[in-house]
């Protein structure tokens, strides 16, 4: 059985489970609306608290995300809507280090979820987050290779081979800081074509036949599906990404903030994250 294969019905196996992942989703909401569990007061502040009983939750939440997370956030979104009729919850997708310069100027935000610490730490030393950033999934890379790997890629090493077209992330980016990680630690040099703002821009450009091969996270070639191949390597064993998120200062809707955390670190909410491919913090 081919690894495009195993990765079809992997894909098909995930959205079934988001499927029951999201009506899960959507009863733990409501439920919460009717008590605190003893596990959203482990955090100090705990961002992550449940709206309560007598608070109706309404209005556009504002969630700024890594790329990495457009999938999952989504499918957990419309399970949120679902179980707040009269909410909806819209989402600014992008590189990490971009957001929180958008989010530090001025930009309005309920919720920031980053790829990686250093990128929280930029909101979070600017003191534009309310609530304590808590990690709730961990992301590892993962090569991307043309469906089929017609060139036979097989280790982070081969990506060095004269000729071979190969896309990294800025490494401004949680997943081209991790990517350079990768490399120092295989004592590796590699010159790619191109670095990209994020993470799904460097995949896309596999997709469209631009580049042989791309490093990304595991969750995007999980998502691509057919379009790429993945290939694991050792060396992303020593740059794997912690993801943050916090309820950001003058949050125009706090409440319903609040609660689409704790859909995010609920164990309904982590199904879906972990179906996607995430790691569990």
């Amino acid at each position: 059985m081919t690894r495009s294969t195993r990765w079809t019905r992997r894909t098909r196996r995930t959205r079934r489970t988001l499927q029951v992942a999201a009506a899960g989703a959507a009863a733990l909401l409501a439920l919460s609306a009717c008590s605190s569990s003893d596990d959203s007061a482990s955090t100090k502040p705990d961002p992550s608290a449940s709206a309560s009983a007598s608070s109706k939750l309404s209005g556009t939440v504002t969630v700024f995300a890594a790329a990495s997370l457009k999938e999952s956030f989504t499918t957990l979104g419309k399970a949120f809507e679902t179980a707040n009729p009269g909410t909806k919850v819209t989402f600014n997708f992008g590189g990490s280090d971009t957001l929180a310069a958008s989010i530090t100027g001025g930009a309005p935000a309920d919720v920031f979820a980053s790829a990686s610490p250093k990128t929280m730490a930029i909101v979070t030393d600017a003191k534009d987050n309310a609530g304590e950033p808590a990690t709730f999934v961990r992301n590892q890379l993962e090569i991307a290779t043309l469906p089929g790997n017609p060139d036979k890629i097989a280790s982070l090493k081969d990506l060095t081979k004269s000729g071979l077209k190969v896309v990294l992330c800025d490494k401004t980016v949680p997943c081209g800081a991790a990517a350079q990680k990768a490399l120092d630690a295989g004592k590796l040099k590699l010159t790619p074509v191109s670095y990209e703002q994020d993470v799904k821009a460097a995949l896309t450009k596999v997709e469209l036949k631009e580049a042989d091969a791309a490093v990304v996270y595991k969750t995007d070639v999980h998502a691509a599906g057919d379009k790429v191949e993945g290939v694991d390597f050792p060396e992303s064993a020593d740059a794997v990404n912690d993801y943050p998120i916090a309820l950001l200062k003058d949050a125009p809707n706090a409440e319903a903030a609040k609660a689409f955390i704790a859909l995010v670190r609920s164990a309904e909410g982590q199904q879906v994250l972990t179906e996607a491919g995430f790691l569990k913090p």
